[in-house]
């Protein structure tokens, strides 16, 4: 199974946000809507996307004003999507951490050439160092580049959430990551810190990858501190 990169879309203009959403899903990315600020704010913490379309004319709060906030806890790539056109506000969007500025109308192979780029530099930045490709440990193998998960050469079908949390203790493998650490990597820094959430992800992805998930062979459990990955 590949896993989709995750294109969030904040438009409040239903038109605009349905044209996006078509060009981004029919070129094999998957698509978030939010209508106003507050709601992107939400999905972007809770889904951890891998690229933001913003517009800066929200309704509830300015997009300026979201690009700030994303930039205090997350550097995932921020594509502004605006009717203004004054180089003044450009020059802002970009000075607060926005990746590129589009000017509307706009048509779809630029839309899509700005994403590819915003995503291929953001790759750039995160395997700046040596980093593995693919996971490989008894049997169960995670291709970092296609997103593609398998386990003795079959399918494994994750969420996107569940695929994030495996890719992250696959890159860390023999480390121990506490449970804030991984749930501040995943859903931002306005996680429930109860972790129920990781809890009920890492129950399910047990259940997916582990014979015997009482007795887990690949992710191990550091009672009160996090989880492990085999090394």
């Amino acid at each position: 199974m590949t896993n989709k990169q995750v294109i969030l879309i904040i438009e409040d203009e239903k038109n605009i946000g349905n044209y996006i959403e078509t060009i981004v899903i029919s070129n094999g990315y998957k698509a978030l809507r939010a209508m106003n600020g507050m709601s992107g704010l939400s999905l972007c913490t809770s889904h951890h996307p891998d690229l933001i379309l913003l517009d800066l004319g929200l309704p509830d709060i300015d997009g300026s004003e979201v690009l700030e906030r994303v930039r205090g806890f997350s550097a995932v790539p921020v594509i502004v999507i605006s009717a203004r056109t004054q180089e003044a506000e450009k020059v802002q969007a970009l000075d607060q951490g926005a990746d590129d500025y589009i000017t509307k109308p706009f048509g779809s192979e630029e839309l899509l050439a700005r994403i590819r780029t915003a995503l291929r530099h953001s790759a750039q930045v995160s395997n700046a160092g040596p980093r593995e490709t693919v996971y490989s440990r008894d049997g169960l193998v995670i291709d970092f580049d296609k997103r593609v998960v398998t386990l003795n050469g079959e399918d494994i079908h994750l969420t996107q959430i569940e695929y994030k949390l495996v890719s992250l203790l696959a890159k860390n493998a023999g480390k121990v990551l506490t449970y804030d650490f991984i749930l501040k990597e995943i859903w931002g820094p306005y996680a429930d810190t109860d972790n129920q959430i990781l809890r009920v992800n890492m129950a399910n992805i047990r259940r997916k990858l582990e014979s015997n998930p009482a007795e887990p062979h690949y992710i191990f459990t550091e009672i009160g501190v996090g989880y492990r990955m085999k090394e």
